[in-house]
């Protein structure tokens, strides 16, 4: 990996349910002192963010749709989605119903993520899975499900989760999908050794925290 590539496959986050205000004025330096690809804050702060980076053409706002538990009903995240391609955001990232998913009610798992699709006015789509709560059959189908439906990125996890994304999740991911979409891992995504490793197996987009990210980029000499 070239380092200086680093912050172009960065999505900064502040998407926990206490994430401040203060954090997210941290983000938005960090974001302009770095030239990170992405930045992501709650539904609520999304207009707040796309006004911040207005004038930071190389920095993209993504929409958060479905945070955390992706069992909003399907009209909700629509009505989401086209919220914030009206608002101006250039990706969105969209938790599938994890439930559903496992209860193995494919359908509605494949209706929620293409409407979603189709709403988004060609804007890539990341469809996040939550690894942490599947099995590996989960994560197969789950990741089959987003890339027949129009995903172009299959996301690890929202950084809600009680377990990491790990490398073998990276791997599971890359081995069923291939070159069709790709691959963004996100929660627990903490150092530099972290990132490499799973760009090696398969990854090119990371969802990161602030503190983890500038410990990464203090890492990375930065």
């Amino acid at each position: 990996m070239d380092i200086k590539n680093l912050p172009g496959m960065i999505d900064l986050s502040c998407v926990k349910t206490e994430s401040t205000f203060d954090e997210l004025n941290t983000m938005v330096a960090m974001a302009r002192k770095y030239r990170t690809i992405c930045c992501f804050a709650m539904p609520c702060y999304t207009q707040w963010l796309i006004d911040q980076l207005k004038d930071e053409k190389d920095i993209i706002v993504g929409g958060a749709v479905g945070f955390p538990s992706g069992a909003d009903l399907t009209e909700i995240k629509v009505t989401t989605a086209r919220r914030f391609v009206e608002l101006g955001c250039g990706e969105l990232d969209m938790v599938i119903n994890v439930s559903a998913l496992k209860s193995g009610h494919y359908d509605l798992v494949e209706n929620d993520i293409r409407q979603v699709f189709d709403c988004s006015n060609g804007l890539p789509l990341k469809v996040i899975l939550e690894v942490a709560y599947l099995t590996d059959y989960e994560i197969q189908k789950g990741s089959e499900l987003a890339v027949k439906n129009g995903t172009s990125y299959v996301k690890t996890g929202t950084g809600w989760a009680c377990k990491p994304t790990t490398i073998d999740h990276i791997r599971l991911i890359h081995s069923t999908i291939g070159d069709s979409a790709k691959i963004k891992a996100a929660g627990g995504v903490r150092t530099l050794d972290d990132i490499k490793h799973m760009i090696d197996a398969g990854c090119s987009r990371f969802g990161i925290g602030i503190r983890s990210a500038q410990h990464i980029f203090d890492e990375a000499g930065l």
